[in-house]
């Protein structure tokens, strides 16, 4: 038996022991194993408290279930659910019964959605969109990702996909009448204009969506400067927890250490980097090559200065933006701030809540609309980017060749199929769908 034939279970809830624990099953074999445990089917989609039995007869757990015949169900097949009591013993009970039903299996990552996704339940974007949904750390990625699980992206590529169909419908109307004198060109007109619209849409749409793909993985924001100016100090204020080792001592840290922020529900991560400075500690000369090599690719680096001492940002090398921000003003220096710079005692406080304020306000230029962008990956902005160029090339073609248009037509269309999913798309439903735990 193909193993997508198979009846597949997994814990669905967390990891033992909890109040509760919910086990899954779905497949041909969901109703038998439904019967085998609880003694009888109940009514679709109603929960039902039933004494739950082992194939000895012996009682596991008073538990409730519930019952979802295909095509009705979350996964389009047959899905049977137990919620039983959390306890290790009661699991470990519960599955060894359903484990011994023939053509039974213990479900892999992403299975249940993945048969969803197979059974036209939800398209590749609403599939991702729940991944997104599953590993949102703020509130701004779980309201961008329960979008995308609505269909926020979906809805709009099927429409612009229909519309490119009959598009190419009338422009290959036009190659079968070809001999017929002015009909491929009333043909012709109305398909132009529906081209040109829907490439205007989706160039538009890309041009709209800023860093939205970023709002996933976050904003990242390297601390970095010379030996003991207060790195590790500036880290922990910012995380509001000892997470780095605070020492008198220049050098202390070797490595690179990251911490993961909300930010008015921008997701940020803080990394606080080795010392820049020349050494002949070989493990030293590692921390700073690792220093630099993180400040080239963060999004943000804050080039902290000790005191009054001559700011020199320019010896760091960024794709970024780079702020001086000029620590240890406890000691008796200026609070003034001139411009451009930031003023902070990273040890007593001062000037931290500013310098967060001004971290939020780049954090939300830098991802623009992208709480309600379209676009929430690159595979979704690389495929929207080939249909539009597919659309453009099409409207230069026409001219010289209805057959080229109808080509450049067939692209796009089979472009959008790929981010939807519908199309030639096995290559990349491993990668995503491995990243879902075990039970969705």
């Amino acid at each position: 038996m193909h193993p997508r034939d198979q009846t597949i279970f997994a814990l669905s809830s967390g990891r033992p022991p909890s109040a509760i624990a919910i086990v899954r099953v779905s497949g041909p074999q969901a109703s038998r194993v439904l019967t085998a445990l609880a003694g009888r089917l109940p009514a679709p989609r109603q929960a039902s408290r039933r004494l739950l039995h082992d194939q000895a007869g012996q009682p596991i757990d008073d538990a409730v279930v519930l019952w979802f015949p295909a095509p009705g169900s979350a996964t389009g097949e047959d899905v049977a659910e137990f919620h039983a009591h959390g306890g290790r013993a009661v699991l470990a009970a519960l599955l060894a019964v359903i484990s011994d039903i023939p053509n039974t299996r213990a479900a892999e990552p992403g299975e249940f959605t993945r048969r969803a996704f197979e059974n036209g339940k939800l398209d590749l974007t609403e599939a991702e969109g729940l991944d997104d949904l599953i590993h949102a750390d703020t509130d701004r990625q779980r309201r961008q990702a329960l979008r995308q699980l609505q269909g926020l992206l979906g809805n709009r590529a099927r429409d612009w996909r229909e519309r490119i169909i009959e598009a190419s419908a009338l422009i290959e109307a036009g190659i079968d009448f070809s001999d017929e004198g002015d009909v491929p060109a009333e043909l012709q007109a109305p398909a132009v204009k529906a081209i040109r619209t829907l490439h205007d849409e989706i160039r538009e749409v890309l041009a709209a969506q800023g860093h939205s793909e970023r709002l996933r993985e976050g904003l990242v924001v390297a601390i970095a400067g010379e030996p003991n100016v207060g790195k590790s100090t500036l880290m922990n204020q910012l995380a509001r927890r000892e997470v780095a080792i605070v020492s008198p001592h220049a050098g202390t840290t070797r490595d690179v250490i990251e911490v993961q922020l909300d930010l008015d529900g921008y997701p940020v991560t803080v990394i606080d980097t080795a010392g820049i400075r020349e050494t002949d500690d070989p493990v030293e000369q590692e921390g700073v090559r690792r220093a630099r090599a993180r400040a080239e690719d963060a999004d943000l680096v804050l080039w902290l200065v000790d005191g009054e001492r001559p700011a020199d940002p320019d010896t760091m090398t960024s794709g970024g933006s780079v702020w001086t921000v000029r620590n240890k003003i406890d000691l008796g220096e200026s609070a003034a701030r001139p411009s451009g710079e930031f003023r902070i005692s990273a040890r007593r406080g001062d000037g931290i809540p500013e310098l967060v304020d001004a971290l939020v306000t780049f954090a939300a230029e830098f991802f623009g609309g992208s709480e309600g962008g379209l676009v929430t990956r690159t595979r979704q902005r690389d495929l929207l980017s080939r249909a539009a160029d597919s659309l453009r090339r099409s409207l230069e073609l026409v001219e010289e060749g209805e057959e080229l248009a109808a080509e450049e037509l067939r692209a796009a269309a089979y472009a959008l199929g790929r981010l939807l999913g519908r199309v030639d798309v096995e290559d990349v439903l491993g990668a995503i769908f491995q990243k879902f735990c075990i039970g969705k």
